[in-house]
């Protein structure tokens, strides 16, 4: 069966092309009447409006681009959940791509993405730094960038995410209330939220008069979990099978917290009474890990619902704009066995 187009259906009411278009657009142009009647008829022969040609005419896709760093990732597929709730309330399509953490696949999707004619972009960046000026340009061309979660990346532009300092030293201040003065911060290498978390892990060190210990700071690649795991499993049989200079662990991200807690059973290292392990995750069966996992918890269904809000209204905005807003939302630190 051949498409129904805007020229059928004008031929089958006897009418203009373009007082079908204005029909279909709701034009104040049109009666009420004619408005009923080419409605009707184009949802009885499934007529669906060619989006391309609109786009095409108006000068807008209607059509917004999204850059993670990996949609397998719990916290990450939670941001994508508050995206899609927010873009559905909104004439907005959404294209998803993966940088998979490698700033040349991170220029790829953006150039994709450009040529796709995004009507704007959000993006976690892989760095601080990454893709800053292929950003730029996308801003120079009327096509405004929203970063989310990692809201350290130097591009001026509206920021959302969370106090990674204030979450960081909650959850170091937790530790060392438990007696725990050994602690190892395990974080991912080149991460645009591991400076603040790094902050904050040292601030609360120092209000309890704990010296920074550099050998108990550890930054893992991200390029594969293998890399993580082995750089993980290193650190663990050094610090702690071979000198026993460790008996806690804060982990940066949700992948090296969840990852570490399971080599730590590899290892027969218990938890917590040899180890205590704390963390960012957002993963939902934390309470179901054996033992339950402390974590540090991120609103991210409402960082990507807010993150799509406000990219959505830089887009409608008809001045410019010259102050960028920076929002940072509390995190939650949820204590459970695995630090007590």
């Amino acid at each position: 069966m051949s498409r129904t187009t805007l020229k059928d259906i004008a031929l089958a009411l006897n009418i203009s092309v373009s007082t079908v278009s204005k029909a279909l657009s709701d034009s104040y142009e049109i009666s009420e009447a004619t408005k009923k009647m080419v409605q009707e008829y184009a949802k009885k022969h499934n007529f669906h409006p060619n989006k391309l040609a609109r786009s095409l005419k108006i000068g807008k896709s209607n059509t917004i681009g999204v850059i993670v760093s990996n949609i397998s990732n719990t916290f990450v597929s939670q941001i994508l959940d508050g995206i899609q709730i927010a873009s559905q309330q909104t004439v907005y399509d959404v294209i998803f791509m993966q940088s998979r953490e490698d700033e040349r696949i991170e220029k790829n999707c953006i150039d994709v993405l450009r040529m796709r004619g995004i009507d704007g972009l959000m993006i976690s960046p892989v760095s601080s730094d990454s893709n800053i000026e292929e950003l730029k340009a996308l801003i120079k061309s009327q096509i405004p960038v929203v970063i989310f979660d990692r809201i350290n990346h130097q591009l001026d532009t509206f920021k959302v995410g969370v106090n990674n300092f204030q979450g960081s030293y909650n959850a170091t201040k937790h530790l060392i209330e438990q007696g725990k003065k050994n602690i190892l911060h395990i974080t991912g290498k080149n991460l645009g939220v591991a400076a603040e978390r790094l902050n904050g892990f040292k601030s609360a060190l120092s209000d309890a008069g704990i010296p920074f210990d550099n050998r108990h700071y550890i930054e893992c690649s991200f390029n594969n979990t293998t890399d993580i795991d082995e750089t993980i499993r290193e650190i663990l049989r050094k610090e702690y099978l071979e000198h026993k200079s460790i008996d806690a662990i804060f982990g940066a991200t949700d992948v090296i917290t969840t990852r570490t807690l399971g080599i730590l059973a590899e290892l027969q290292i218990q938890v917590p009474s040899e180890v205590a392990v704390i963390g960012f995750s957002n993963t939902q069966i934390a309470a179901s890990l054996n033992p339950a996992l402390s974590t540090v918890v991120q609103p991210a269904t409402e960082i990507g619902e807010l993150a799509t809000n406000k990219l959505i209204a830089t887009i409608n905005q008809t001045r410019p704009i010259h102050e960028f807003e920076t929002i940072e939302l509390p995190t939650q630190l949820i204590i459970r066995k695995s630090s007590l």
